[in-house]
């Protein structure tokens, strides 16, 4: 198995299925972990140094922090349903507690900050909804905490791929301190699958081919990206989900498609 694959475990006592770790992925800035909740199930953690952001990827919770307090937020039974979903904001040096109104599937997504931004609630009518390339390379995305002044470090969307189609396509990569040509963004794919015995494929790979994994990646898997480009494709009959989290050291998305295929994206716009 690619070590920038990680596959899922069965529930820890509370309630994680994914956890990655800066220490874990082996670079910076990016933490992610997935929790799967029961109804009446709670979760708490301390921010620490880090800035938050919680995506409720399906059910509904009661979300709170030493100040805040969001009772029954979430709407969507699956990120399937064409809804943005209902995500909370957190600084560091504050806490979070998660009561779990039904069962609930929680994103955790994590980045070093300072404490510039309060706590706050992000609405699905705040998500930006834009779609993306043509033909078998359009799709779907969903822009949670992408705006100017909504965080200090993260970056979180959500995209949906239709089955037979790509995505991160053409390939781009974003692993160099060079603006304006690139910036350099550590990156996490949380990857779900309709049905969910599907599968679809990402590949990582860098121009000097040092780095060059393809995966096989299944449902409630993450691909981890600390560099190169990473296309994605879904299988025929198989809707593609996926949640990305990206922080480095400065929060600007600048990217560089691979030259081989820049052709692409000229062919498009005839």
């Amino acid at each position: 198995m690619s070590f920038l694959l990680s596959r899922p475990t069965l529930p820890d006592q509370q309630g994680r299925i994914q956890s990655i770790t800066p220490e874990s992925a082996d670079w910076k800035y990016v933490g992610f972990e997935v929790f799967q909740l029961k109804a009446g199930q709670s979760l708490e953690q301390l921010t620490v140094n880090n800035e938050v952001c919680l995506v409720l990827v399906s059910g509904k919770a009661n979300v709170s922090t030493r100040n805040e307090n969001w009772n029954q937020i979430g709407d969507r039974d699956s990120v399937f349903d064409q809804k943005a979903p209902y995500s909370v904001y957190i600084p560091p040096s504050d806490l979070f507690s998660i009561v779990a109104e039904t069962d609930i599937e929680l994103a955790v997504c994590k980045a070093p900050a300072e404490g510039r931004f309060p706590a706050k609630l992000i609405l699905p009518e705040e998500c930006e909804y834009q779609t993306r390339g043509t033909g078998t390379n359009q799709r779907h995305v969903c822009n949670i905490l992408f705006n100017e002044g909504s965080a200090e470090s993260l970056l979180v969307c959500e995209v949906i791929t239709p089955n037979g189609h790509w995505s991160s396509y053409p390939p781009h990569k974003h692993d160099q301190d060079a603006e304006p040509v690139e910036t350099l963004l550590e990156e996490t794919y949380y990857h779900k699958v309709n049905p969910p015995q599907g599968f679809a494929f990402q590949r990582v790979y860098t121009d000097d081919r040092s780095l060059d994994e393809t995966m096989a990646v299944e449902n409630n898997n993450v691909v981890m990206v600390p560099r190169g480009y990473h296309p994605v494709g879904a299988a025929h009959g198989y809707d593609l989900y996926y949640l990305n989290v990206m922080a480095g050291p400065k929060r600007n998305w600048v990217f560089k498609n691979d030259p081989a295929h820049e052709w692409i994206v000229e062919a498009n716009k005839k």
